[in-house]
Parts: structure tokens; sequence; C-alpha cells
């Protein structure tokens, strides 16, 4: 059913169009939990579980750890997804309550140009597969894989553009086709997972099955703060498509369906993916002779042909949904929320996939130092949004927001604070995102717990300024 939101709001406005207005909320739960399976299924989240089981923990220990680090995002989405499902908006829209009509722009286009770079990392990584199987089915294009232009292959140009016209053409689909993608892709990984797993423990024997990855020895000490460590992986892991759930917690038809989907979106199924993935890298040994921890590598050694025809399809698909949900939409409403009258929601998926390929991604992850220092920089303020905004809906603004003045770019509207800007945010955010990315240059384990110094930090600061309207005093 139509939510009654647009009742006063001025749709003609500037800051207003089509894709960024309250819409219509048909999602249940299975969708929600169809999102995180499309988020959590992908080459990286297998090789991220693999990772975690490297830690030198027993495997109870690993899943006490997954279980404690997916259980606070399923937290922090339930939180994080509120406002948005209240009231029917995105991300970058339900931010202007907190950071101004303007302001808003600043979270957003953190997290847009985040999801950009991903974005195009995440399409290269998904060609990568495609070459893997174009190879495999014809050897005697091998001499277009040794050429280079611009760093990638002659080859690897064509499955590039490839992937990234597939994943354009599902994205100028609409979300509803997208909605669609994901409610069977997520399903379709597991099937072929599953399969692979079972092949692997066949081969290898279940004596060869282990549930920890490393052969290191833990003191006491060592095993607790490890656990720790794993569980702050998982929150760091999640924490962009989690800022960004409003994207799609406003398509949900009730709270209840929003939390149901996160139960099994998140700690169910995270964890059982994450199962499926070290066992069967754990089998990988007594198989192939060599630990493979990349699927694509895995896919490399088989030597049946429709054995590596099923897993490429199934990276390709993994790729393709986890790049759609956690990046493009995001991206797509960030850069919308810049012009909503000149840039659409799909003018702004295309400005992100057409930087996706200017930035040439390819070598971005070949070398990591770059990706890795330009990431960290920006994602640091991820945290710091998140407590910001939290703290705002829920102390400030009791949970209560004036739709209308969301899109209000007059003086007396309640989110224009000082033009369009709201400096108490802004007195939060900069320290507080100092005091994060602060964290991650530090040597040693602090700089895992970024995120966390983050939202606390910025946390604290909004309270602490905002304390005249928390206890309901007007603000000067």
């Amino acid at each position: 059913m139509m939510t009654d939101h647009l009742h006063g709001v001025d749709t003609e406005s500037v800051l207003a169009n089509e894709d960024l207005l309250p819409t219509k909320q048909t999602w249940n739960w299975y969708n929600i939990f169809a999102f995180w399976m499309s988020d959590v299924h992908s080459a990286g989240g297998y090789v991220f579980a693999g990772t975690l089981f490297s830690l030198g923990l027993a495997g109870w220990q690993v899943f006490v750890s997954l279980i404690l680090g997916i259980v606070i995002v399923q937290i922090l989405a339930n939180i994080i997804g509120v406002p948005s499902q209240r009231y029917a908006v995105p991300f970058p829209v339900m931010s202007r309550m907190t950071y101004g009509v303007y302001g808003s722009n600043t979270p957003a286009l953190i997290r847009g140009i985040i999801a950009v770079v991903w974005y195009g990392i995440q399409t290269y990584l998904a060609s990568a597969a495609l070459l893997v199987v174009v190879l495999y089915y014809f050897p005697e294009l091998q001499p277009m894989a040794e050429v280079k232009f611009l760093g990638l292959s002659h080859l690897g140009w064509w499955c590039f553009i490839a992937m990234w016209l597939a994943q354009t053409a599902l994205f100028l689909a609409r979300m509803d086709v997208i909605r669609r993608f994901i409610d069977w892709a997520g399903p379709a990984v597991y099937v072929v997972m599953v399969i692979l797993m079972i092949y692997v423990i066949a081969e290898a024997g279940w004596e060869n099955i282990s549930f920890s990855l490393s052969e290191r020895t833990l003191t006491p000490p060592e095993v607790i703060w490890n656990i720790i460590l794993g569980a702050a992986l998982i929150v760091s892991y999640f924490a962009g498509p989690t800022l960004h759930y409003g994207d799609f917690s406003r398509y949900c038809k009730s709270l209840k369906d929003m939390r149901r989907g996160n139960f099994w979106g998140l700690p169910i199924n995270f964890v059982f993916f994450s199962s499926i993935a070290v066992i069967t890298i754990s089998g990988t040994p007594a198989v192939f002779g060599q630990m493979l921890i990349d699927p694509i590598a895995l896919m490399g050694h088989l030597d049946n042909k429709w054995a590596v025809l099923l897993l490429g399809f199934t990276l390709l698909t993994a790729t393709v949904g986890v790049n759609i949900v956690a990046n493009f939409i995001s991206a797509a409403f960030d850069i919308s929320n810049v012009f909503p009258k000149v840039i659409t929601w799909r003018r702004g998926g295309l400005i992100a996939a057409v930087v996706s390929v200017l930035i040439l991604p390819w070598n971005l992850f070949s070398t990591p130092e770059v990706i890795h220092h330009t990431i960290d920089l920006l994602a640091g303020f991820i945290g710091p949004i998140y407590g910001i905004m939290i703290v705002d809906f829920y102390a400030v603004k009791h949970r209560i927001v004036h739709v209308p003045d969301l899109y209000n770019t007059s003086s007396d509207g309640r989110y224009w604070y000082k033009k369009g800007v709201n400096p108490r945010a802004v007195a939060a955010l900069i320290p507080a995102g100092l005091c994060s990315v602060g964290a991650l240059l530090v040597p040693g384990g602090i700089s895992n717990f970024s995120f966390f110094i983050g939202v606390a930090v910025s946390s604290l600061l909004y309270y602490l300024i905002n304390r005249d309207l928390i206890n309901g005093q007007p603000q000067s």
C-alpha cells in the first residue's frame, strides 16, 4: 500500500525527484533476507570467511566470534533501518534531518565515493572470473590475455565491458526487477556452494576437514583478543552496506518484516555461508595439493568443464548481486541527492558506472596500498556518521521526522539550520572523523576498532552539543 508520507510534501522542490520521494512499501521479510544473502554471497565474502578461520582459534571459538560480530551488525541494521522504514525515504534523504538539507551531501558523498570505487573493483573481480571461464573453453584466446592496454589485457577488457554492461542493464531495469534478481540469486548461489562443498568433502574425506585454518596455538589472553578482533572485523566489513541500509528498508512493509529479514539474513545466513566456505577451503589441500582461499583460483583447478561453467556462473551471479545491493544502488541515491532535479536515480547510477571505469579499478586492486589508504580515509568517517544519525534520530528528534521539511529549502524549514547545514553535526563529525582516521594510522590492533571509536566519539560529542534539545529546550 502507498504510504501517507507524501502528504504536504512539495514534489516540485529542487530537493525532490520521483526516486527520492517517499515510496510504496511492498517488501516482506524474505526480500530483506535475500538482500543480505546477496550482500554476503560473494567471492569477497568467501575469502573474508576464510581469513576469520585463520586467526588461530579453535572451531567453536571462531563461531563465538562470528556470532558476536554478526549480532552487532544485526543490532546496527535494526537501529539504522528504522527511520527509512518508518518514513519510506532513502538514506541520503533521511540524513537531511541530521546534517541539513544540503549538509546531507557530505555523508552521502563519503559513502557514494566508497561505493563507486568498490563497484569498479567488484566488476573487475567478476570479469576475472569470466576470463577464467572463457580461457578454459577457448584456450586459443590466450594471446589476447597477454597483450595489455592501460593495465588490463585485451581479453580482460572485453570481459570487463561484458560484466559492466550486464550490471548496468540490470540496474536500468529499476528496483522491482533488481528485487526479483536478488530474490533468486542468493538461494541459487547456496545450491552451487553446497554442491561444491559436498564434492570437496567426498574427494578429501571428512577427516581432512577442519574448522580452523591455522596451526598456531594461542594463549588464553590471545584467544579472547582474537575473538574480539574477529568480531570487530565482521562489523567493519559490513559497516558500509549497513550505513545505507535505509535505501532498502524504505521498501519494507513493517518493522517486524525488517527485523525478521535481518535475523535470517545476518546471523543465520552469515554463519551458514561462512561454514560452507571454511569446510570447502579446509578440504582443498587434500584435493588440489594446496589451500585455495580464493574461489576464482579454485575454479581454475577444476578439470570438469561443466563444473567450471557452473561455478563461474555462480561467482558472476554472486558478484553482480553484491555489487548491485552494496554499491550501485547506494551510489545512485547518493549522487542523485546532490542535484535531484537534474540527476535522477538512473542518471546517478550511470554516473557511478562510468566513473567506475575511469578509475581503472584493476590498477587499484593490484596496488592495495593505494586503495587501502583511500578507502580507509573515507571509511574512517562511516563510524561518526552512524553515531551522529543514531543520537539525532533517537535522542534529539525523539524518533519524529517531519517529512515535508526534508524537501524544504526555505529558512523556516526544520532541517534548514544555517544555510542548509547543521553546524552541530559538523562540529561532531570532524573531530570524531579525525579520531577514527587517526586510529587507522596507529600500528597494531587499534586500527581494527576505528569504526567503534568513530561511533563512540561522535555519539558522545553530538549528545553533549545537543543537551538543550534532548532536554526539550529550544535550540538557540
